[in-house]
């Protein structure tokens, strides 16, 4: 047998750790590769995943990312192209009229709570950190409406501090289908993710992920027989109403 051959045939067993048929047993060496691999393939159906939402500076991102918890990107950008030319800083957030904010988030959903923490958390960004966005996981954590995962996408977006992985809904949802994670709770399906992806690829990964759940995985409507992962992921074909 040549070396040309013994290398392809080297390969094709590796690549077997990678086939649905062997998840069941699937190790943490041989789901860390399939990972790998997972991402591999998502970089090159979408090289250019970034974060959709558009914004001027560091506070107004994370204005938008407040904004955008239950609702589009798309519906976030649309509201926030008018406001973020009466908003621009911190001080402008936090010395907002409340009744006059609700009015102009509206559309966003959830408008009165999205309101209160945009303003209350302006002011502490205002009082406490000079009118500067946090840069460390611990202070943004201390500012109303954001959790851990906001965090994530502001310091990453904003000063390129990845201290974790963000996980949203689309996250979530491919994770589990990939057999990556059996959680459910976004803290622990972050645990899982970045014991299987590596460091310097963990902001990248978010917004391949998600790339692939608008394209591809739809939650009602998954694409498998379009699916660049299909051979290596345990759900493709067995999900309801796939395309």
């Amino acid at each position: 047998m040549s070396r040309v051959n013994m290398t392809d045939n080297i390969k094709v067993k590796s690549r077997k750790l990678f086939t649905n048929k062997d998840l069941e047993s699937e190790d943490d060496s041989a789901k860390r590769l399939r990972a790998r691999e997972i991402l591999e393939r998502l970089q090159k159906r979408f090289p250019n995943a970034k974060i959709a939402l558009k914004y001027n500076n560091s506070i107004q991102l994370l204005v938008a990312v407040i904004l955008s918890a239950q609702c589009t990107d798309k519906k976030v950008n649309e509201v926030t192209n008018s406001l973020f030319r009466k908003y621009k800083t911190a001080r402008d957030f936090a010395s907002a009229s409340l009744a006059v904010f609700e009015r102009e988030i509206h559309s966003t959903g959830f408008f009165r709570a999205k309101a209160r923490n945009i303003i209350a958390a302006c002011k502490t960004i205002d009082s406490r950190f000079k009118g500067k966005l946090p840069k460390t996981m611990a202070e943004m954590l201390t500012l109303p409406g954001i959790a851990r995962k906001s965090a994530n996408v502001i310091l990453g977006n904003a000063y390129g501090v990845v201290e974790g992985i963000a996980v949203d809904t689309h996250v979530i949802r491919i994770s589990q289908r990939l057999g990556l994670t059996k959680f459910s709770d976004p803290v622990k399906i972050e645990r899982d993710l970045i014991e299987l992806i590596p460091q310097n690829k963990w902001f990248g990964a978010t917004y391949k992920i998600i790339e692939h759940g608008r394209n591809i995985c739809d939650a009602k409507k998954p694409k498998c027989s379009l699916c660049p992962l299909k051979d290596i992921c345990p759900s493709a074909f067995n999900l309801s109403n796939w395309e």
